[in-house]
């Protein structure tokens, strides 16, 4: 028998681009899937195009939450609403979207391979290519082990936003809560889990699409604050010890926080406001590592020197932001 798909999508306001989203689930070529649409109490009309899309195709259902619930809870409200009869799970956030291949390739490899519980595949950012050639084609597994020590010692990034993965749907309904709701990054903290009891299979084609836009949560806090940094210290803080060596860890901690305090020393002359110190100062000494500020004025003299003797650079560096912030408030209007 052909296995059931259970899709899920959260959404909150995304009436530009829920459409989009919908349509992309429409036009698959794998037949056996139901898909529930979770409304967070939009003010838009999300809920209003939801609603004509389920009274068109009984496939579709929508699940309209009494009350509203932070990002990450409604993550998890999606993952509650897998059919029983599901075999497999995937999310699709409201505003990326399906290649039409998508479920009938990662049902592929999830079925020839018992022990893969996460189907990943190559994926647009954007215009951006993501994934380099992480696995020799046609290789489509990897061990859930390898996969994380790759992760964690700086490799590309192969697993974690929701959008990318196909799951297992009796390993979601085994966690009470899929994600970690106090984990803004939750998506990536769930794949770390999971793949410590199995594999990750990779599809090499591209079958997902992740939407950049300034209204996102990645753009209104990770991006504005840069979590991902105090983040990746995290991670190696977490999963280090399952995964890594102690010289592996080591090294790699070094690593990340030479990379945190130039990043951090950049940000100086960027003249960030106290919101953004304290939340870095903050993460580090929820790590263990309070912010140090004889390192921090060391990176600042090296990146100091570095805009001085290097002015070409800098000068690109400068256009290269305007330009963005331009395009940003472009984008905004």
């Amino acid at each position: 028998m052909t296995p059931h798909v259970s899709v899920v999508t959260p959404v909150y306001n995304g009436e530009p681009y829920l459409r989009e989203c919908i349509e992309s689930v429409l036009a698959q070529t794998y037949p056996h899937w139901t898909y529930t649409i979770v409304n967070n109490c939009s003010t838009d009309r999300s809920l209003e195009i939801a609603r004509e899309y389920a009274s068109r195709d009984s496939r579709i259902g929508i699940h309209d939450n009494e009350t509203f619930v932070p990002v990450i809870a409604n993550y998890n409200i999606a993952f509650r609403q897998v059919s029983p009869e599901s075999k497999y799970c995937k999310v699709v956030a409201a505003d990326d979207w399906l290649f039409p291949e998508c479920l009938e390739k990662m049902v592929q490899v999830a079925e020839r391979h018992a022990s893969v519980g996460i189907v990943t595949s190559y994926n647009l950012l954007g215009t951006q290519l993501m994934f380099g050639e992480i696995l020799p084609y046609p290789t489509q597994i990897m061990t859930g082990r390898d996969a994380c020590r790759w992760r964690l010692l700086g490799g590309k990034y192969i697993f974690g936003a929701a959008s990318l993965g196909l799951f297992r749907a009796d390993i979601v309904r085994r966690r009470p809560a899929f994600y970690n709701e106090a984990n803004l990054h939750a998506d990536l903290e769930a794949c770390y889990e999971l793949l410590e009891h199995h594999d990750l299979g990779f599809v090499h084609q591209v079958l997902t699409f992740r939407r950049e836009h300034d209204e996102s949560l990645t753009a209104r806090l990770a991006d504005r604050m840069n979590t991902y940094q105090p983040n990746r210290l995290r991670e190696l803080a977490t999963y280090g010890p399952r995964y890594l060596t102690e010289q592996e860890q080591t090294r790699r901690r070094a690593e990340l926080l030479r990379t945190y305090y130039r990043y951090l020393a950049s940000q100086v002359y960027q003249a960030r406001d106290r919101e953004f110190w304290r939340f870095h100062s903050a993460r580090l000494a929820e790590l263990g590592l309070p912010l140090s500020l004889p390192r921090l004025a060391v990176h600042l003299v090296v990146h100091t020197l570095d805009l001085l003797l290097n002015p070409k650079g800098t000068v690109e560096r400068m256009l290269h932001r305007l330009r963005a912030s331009h395009a940003g408030s472009h984008r905004r209007d």
